[in-house]
């Protein structure tokens, strides 16, 4: 697949910036974030699961997913691809939505209203000799609790990650 090139700016507001090394090649961790049957198997934090997954990889292309709480609740989440460079970059925007996937405020999900309609996410994928370093920048995102909590679940959602890719 070719890049895709169209202008990926930064919403205003807090960015995330995670770093972590795989002990996987990038194509399997590429795979991973790129294959809805693979994506569902660890999207979503501690507890979570993701019962709908879909993936139109190509930039402009968009994505669909839902995390399901250990409660029930689901989070139904979209964006487009703005930038595609097999292995090495996916740059794409983030919305809640709902289960249509119509993008929604983050009051639909009881959650601050500080969280703006549309967030930037950026994961480079850089070969380290049979392992991988993960740069996962999430942008916009509302400052305090919000932040932490964005955290907290990406980093849930890696260490499963780690666990998926072990499997393989």
């Amino acid at each position: 697949m070719a890049a895709g090139k169209s202008p990926a700016t930064a919403p205003a507001g807090k960015d995330l910036v995670i770093t972590r090394v795989f002990d996987a090649p990038r194509q399997r961790l590429w795979t991973a974030w790129t294959e809805p049957e693979r994506c569902m198997r660890w999207w979503g934090p501690k507890g979570f699961t993701c019962p709908v997954c879909r993936i139109d990889l190509r930039p402009g292309g968009a994505y669909f997913n839902c995390m399901r709480s250990p409660e029930g609740q689901d989070y139904w989440s979209t964006g487009v691809y703005r930038e595609i460079v097999p292995p090495k970059r996916l740059v794409f925007t983030d919305s809640f939505a709902d289960e249509q996937g119509n993008v929604v405020p983050s009051t639909h999900y009881g959650m601050s209203a500080d969280y703006p309609l549309e967030m930037l996410v950026t994961a480079t994928f850089e070969d380290l000799d049979g392992q991988t370093r993960l740069t996962l920048k999430h942008a916009g995102l509302p400052s305090g609790e919000e932040l932490e909590n964005c955290r907290v679940g990406w980093s849930e959602s890696l260490d499963k990650l780690v666990e998926e890719l072990a499997k393989d």
